[in-house]
C-alpha cells in the first residue's frame, strides 16, 4: 500500500529508526541518580511528587501508578508514597481559574511538600512555566528537584539537582523516550528495594 510521499510502512520505519538511534545516547547516569533519589526517599518515608503538562501529565500519572502499585508488589517490604500533581482536575482548574495556570503545581506543593521529599518534573522543552514554578517552590521548601527533559534541557535544567535530558527536538520522540525512561526508573527502584540494606557495623575504638 502506498500514499503521497512514499509508502506508509517506510515512513513508520523512519520514526522507529530515529527512536532507536537515541537509545545509545540516553542520559543513563542521570537516570541512575534519579533512581537513587527515589530509593532514598522511600527508605526515609518521604514523598515523591511528579508533574508535567499534556503528554507529560499522562506520563506523570502513569509513573505514579507504577510506583504506588507496581513497585509495591515487587518490593513487598517497602512502600512508596508517590503523588501525581496532574490527577486532581478540580484543584488544577481552581488554581488556574483563580490565580493562573502557571501556579497549578507550585500551589499544590505548598500544601504537601516537606524537606527531603523528591519532586520529579517532566517537560519536553524544559521551559514550561508552571513546571519551572513548581521546581522553584520545591527547592525553596527543601525538596530535592529532579527532571526529565528534551531538546537542550531548557531553563528546567538549572533548577534541578539532576536532570535527564533526551538529546532530541522531536516532541513525540522525546515523549516516547520519557515513558521508556520512567519505566526503566520504576523497574530499577523495585530492584533496589528488594535488595537488603547494607548492615551497619559499629567499629570499636582503638
Amino acid at each position: 500500500m502506498s500514499s503521497i510521499g512514499g509508502s506508509s510502512s517506510s515512513r513508520s520505519r523512519l520514526y522507529f529508526e530515529e527512536l532507536a538511534a537515541l537509545v545509545p545516547v540516553l542520559p543513563y547516569e542521570a537516570m541512575d541518580r534519579i533512581v537513587e533519589l527515589i530509593v532514598g526517599a522511600c527508605r526515609e518515608e518521604r514523598t515523591i511528587f511528579v508533574f508535567g503538562n499534556g503528554g507529560s501529565a499522562a506520563s506523570a500519572s502513569h509513573m505514579v501508578c507504577d510506583l504506588n502499585k507496581g513497585v509495591a508488589q515487587s518490593a513487598a517490604t517497602s512502600r512508596i508514597k508517590a503523588m501525581a500533581l496532574t490527577d486532581n482536575v478540580p484543584l488544577l482548574t481552581a488554581w488556574a481559574n483563580d490565580l493562573s495556570y502557571e501556579h497549578v503545581f507550585s500551589e499544590q506543593l505548598k500544601n504537601f511538600v516537606q524537606p527531603g521529599d523528591v519532586v520529579l518534573a517532566l517537560s519536553c522543552t524544559g521551559n514550561s512555566r508552571n513546571v519551572l514554578a513548581g521546581l522553584r517552590t520545591a527547592r525553596d521548601l527543601g525538596a530535592t528537584a529532579a527532571g526529565l527533559a528534551g531538546f537542550e534541557g531548557g531553563a528546567m535544567k538549572e533548577l534541578c539537582d539532576v536532570c535527564a535530558v533526551v538529546p532530541c527536538e522531536n516532541m513525540q520522540i522525546v515523549e516516547d523516550m520519557h515513558q521508556a525512561m520512567l519505566h526503566s526508573i520504576c523497574c530499577s527502584v523495585g530492584e533496589c528495594l528488594r535488595e537488603p540494606r547494607p548492615a551497619f557495623r559499629l567499629t570499636a575504638a582503638r
